[in-house]
Order: C-alpha cells, then sequence, then structure tokens
C-alpha cells in the first residue's frame, strides 16, 4: 500500500550535508506538500513527471559514493567489463561495516525491545534501510543459525508492522515508518 503521510518541512536551516541542504530547498520549494514515495521517486530520479524534474537531485548515487570515499568508508576503483571501464565503490573501511553489522545484530539479540516506539531511532532506519537494500540477510549471515533465525524472524515481524499504524504512534519515527512503506509497495 502507497503511504499517503506528506512530508512537511518544519525548518529549512542548513545541516551542513551536501544533498540534505538541496532537498530540503527543493522540499521549501514546492507549492504543495508531497508524499513521501513522491519524494523517494523524485530525489533518487525515478520519476518520469515533467512537471516534477526540477526538484529532482542530480548524479544522486555518484554524490553519496563520493562522500563516502571522502570520510574513507569507500574507496574509488575502475573495473573492466569487457568494452568499457566502469567506476565502482568498494569498502575500504572493514571496521566501520562490521560496526555497523554488529549493531544491527545486537539490536535484534541481545538488546532487542520489541517495541519500535522504544527502539533507537537510528538504529530503526538501519534496519528499515538495510531491508529496502536487500543486505539484511547479509547482514545476519555471519551469526550461528539459531541466533540467526531468531534475528530474522524478530526482523521480519518489526517490518511487516502497518507503517501507517507504528508512524501514528510517533515519537519522532514517521519518516522511518513512512519510508518503509514506500519501499514496500
Amino acid at each position: 500500500p502507497r503511504c499517503s503521510l506528506q512530508v512537511l518541512l518544519k525548518s529549512d536551516a542548513p545541516t551542513g550535508d551536501v544533498l540534505l541542504d538541496e532537498t530540503l530547498r527543493h522540499i521549501k520549494a514546492t507549492e504543495s506538500a508531497e508524499t513521501v514515495q513522491t519524494w523517494i521517486e523524485l530525489l533518487t530520479g525515478e520519476t518520469w513527471n515533467p512537471f516534477k524534474l526540477q526538484y529532482q537531485l542530480r548524479n544522486v548515487r555518484e554524490r553519496l559514493a563520493k562522500a563516502l570515499v571522502e570520510k574513507g568508508i569507500l574507496t574509488t576503483e575502475k573495473q573492466n567489463f569487457l568494452l568499457f571501464d566502469m567506476t565502482t565503490h568498494p569498502v575500504s573501511n572493514a571496521s566501520e561495516k562490521q560496526r555497523l553489522v554488529k549493531k544491527l545484530q545486537e539490536s535484534v539479540l541481545e538488546r532487542w525491545v520489541n517495541d519500535p516506539q522504544r527502539m533507537e531511532r537510528r538504529t530503526l532506519a538501519l534496519l528499515v534501510l538495510a531491508h529496502a537494500s536487500d543486505v539484511l540477510e547479509n547482514v545476519f549471515a555471519s551469526l550461528a543459525d539459531d541466533k540467526y533465525d531468531v534475528a530474522m524472524n524478530r526482523t521480519k515481524d518489526l517490518l511487516d508492522m502497518d507503517p501507517e499504524v507504528e508512524a501514528a504512534k510517533a515519537r519522532g519515527t514517521e519518516m522511518i515508518w513512512a519510508v518503509l512503506a514506500a519501499f514496500n509497495k
């Protein structure tokens, strides 16, 4: 189901992040409020609406990759694929990746609260994004079989909750649930 939650700008104060600040300017410039689904399509360049093209972010993936390269998380390599070269961005900071994997594993095992309203927002957002990116199985792959099953079942229960109902419970997680609904469409 499409999530009908609209994005309303509370503050246009600069965040210091180029992409976030550009996004804020786009949201501020819209004449009417758009849904989270619409903004995801606009900001990722996956819309064909000619009346909304001015709100698209340009080269989002490349710009995100460049920012992660600058932070030392990724590196840049050229790979040859038969007839053409392609730029790839493999992980260069394995310890940072492992820290995130461990954080997610612990969040659904040792620190499981069984209540999304009590879950730390950044952890909930990471779980939603890992799910949307199809990497949750990889996150839990290093666990023993019994713990893997527990982690996957708890995460499935969490992600199967009704995003509209959970968003209504609020406490600052409305946007996270709206993003989950958008990816579950």
